[in-house]
């Protein structure tokens, strides 16, 4: 596999405004009848700090979501690749705990496990998150690591996994998110659509 790990100078101000996320004082994701979702391998909540992994074949997923806090972006998610299909890994968080300066301190683990279970991407303590929080806390946020990947030839089809583990270390709080695609050589891939308030299906 060929991929790429970017680290983005995102502002913290960048953020999709969450009234929905907040059930009394604390951070959860949300179901489209507004009831609270259930934790999955993907998204969590975990002591009010929340996590969601997406690995998206969007070509144009920054456009999507550079936009207005009030304009809810949809990412396609990839369940089925194709070779060369470029592929870009997205966590997201909300409801960091900032110091008593207003700083927060976000770092990932990211690991990739090739079919048979072999590292392909095996990165610890990468800064995922660092720097003043200028927006509110129960906001979502994009995480400043983002890994890009395409498939080559060498690479065994079959089921990839992805684990990113988020570690808010203000709060010492840690959340393992996990997702997989299937690589295939042989056929068109297949994605699904999730939109970035509740991640649910559209």
């Amino acid at each position: 596999m060929r991929y790429v790990i970017l680290i983005f100078t995102i502002v913290m101000s960048q953020f999709l405004k969450a009234e929905e996320y907040v059930v009394g004082d604390e951070f959860t994701w949300i179901n489209r009848d507004g009831s609270s979702a259930k934790n999955t391998d993907s998204m969590k909540s975990i002591s009010g700090f929340g996590g969601w992994l997406v690995v998206t074949p969007d070509l144009d997923w920054w456009d999507k979501w550079n936009t207005p806090s009030d304009h809810v972006p949809y990412f396609s998610e990839a369940k089925e690749v194709s070779l060369g299909q470029k592929l870009t890994i997205l966590t997201f968080y909300g409801n960091p705990l900032p110091d008593e300066k207003g700083v927060i301190n976000i770092s990932c683990n990211i690991r990739v496990a090739r079919p048979d279970g072999a590292d392909s991407v095996n990165q610890k303590n990468i800064p995922c998150a660092t720097g003043e929080l200028l927006g509110e806390r129960l906001h979502v946020y994009l995480s400043q690591a983002v890994i890009e990947y395409v498939g080559e030839p060498a690479d065994p089809s079959g089921e990839w996994v992805v684990e990113v583990t988020l570690k808010d270390n203000v709060a010492g709080i840690v959340i393992p998110l996990k997702t997989s695609f299937v690589l295939l050589k042989d056929k068109a891939s297949k994605s699904s659509k999730r939109d970035a308030v509740t991640g649910a299906p559209s």
